[in-house]
């Protein structure tokens, strides 16, 4: 009765369930992985801006770098804007806008300094003219914010470029800047929240995180892919035997035809 699963349709379905399984098995147990990444990374930024801030001195040193699980952890550093070494980071963008992010070093002590971004201005009435930047505070100041690990490429997704206008780049690499400015830079940046005392006038300044839901969504689609493997067999299941019970069906018909037509002859 079931010699027709030998048949060469019978033997690619087969084939196709054979490597869907596999497949829906893989593929739920690799957006579970991304799961419980994002779920940690959800959880650690949680943590991170929910900490009590400390000096900076205790999460980076000058002439090193920041490790990304440090990320959003709020420092405080006391020291005097340099508004000479200015820069502006292009192509960021803050409520749907695209504009620029002003990078003020700070310096701590003579020959050291940390990056800080005082927050985010608008573009200029045109693409090549320069934006209105409020001067940094006078004087020393303490500042509180979110350290931040430098920026690559891959981290950001942002493309270094050259043959920019002066005073403007497109990433914060704190170990490039490093070369062009004239102290020694702590490892990755501070995204101002704070400063006392406040200046007159100030970008706008950059939010917090919005929390993204962790992984929620990654394990829903890990169950989605998973359920698929029951019905694809369940699936394959019921063909097999709606085949074999068609089939049989058939041969009864067949076999009750030619019996009628059996007692019709010699009966005749």
């Amino acid at each position: 009765m079931y010699r027709f699963l030998l048949a060469p349709r019978w033997l690619a379905l087969h084939l196709v369930v054979l490597l869907a399984v596999p497949a829906f098995l893989l593929l739920g147990k690799w957006q579970f992985g991304r799961y419980e990444t994002r779920s940690a990374a959800h959880e650690r930024t949680q943590a991170n801006l929910a900490a009590e801030a400390v000096p900076l001195d205790r999460l980076s040193t000058v002439g090193g770098s920041v490790d990304a699980r440090l990320k959003y952890r709020a420092v405080t550093v006391s020291g005097r804007f340099d508004p000479a070494n200015e820069l502006l980071v292009r192509r960021r963008t803050l409520n749907g806008k695209v504009g620029y992010y002003v990078l003020t070093p700070l310096v701590v002590r003579d020959g050291e300094a940390v990056l800080v971004v005082r927050g985010w201005v608008p573009m200029g009435p045109t693409a090549e003219a320069a934006p209105e930047v409020p001067p940094p505070a006078t004087g020393e100041v303490a500042v509180t914010g979110r350290l931040m690990p430098a920026e690559t490429e891959e981290t950001t997704g942002i493309s270094e470029r050259s043959g920019l206008p002066q005073g403007q780049i497109m990433l914060i690499d704190t170990a490039t800047l490093g070369k062009r400015l004239p102290y020694r830079l702590y490892g990755g940046y501070v995204q101002l929240g704070s400063q006392s005392p406040p200046a007159a006038t100030a970008p706008t300044p950059l939010p917090d995180p919005e929390p993204d839901g962790g992984g929620a969504l990654n394990l829903a689609y890990s169950f989605q892919w998973w359920v698929f493997i029951p019905i694809a067999v369940g699936g394959w299941v019921v063909l097999i035997r709606r085949e074999a019970r068609d089939r049989k069906a058939a041969a009864e018909a067949a076999s009750t035809g030619k019996i009628a037509e059996s007692h019709e002859k010699v009966t005749g």
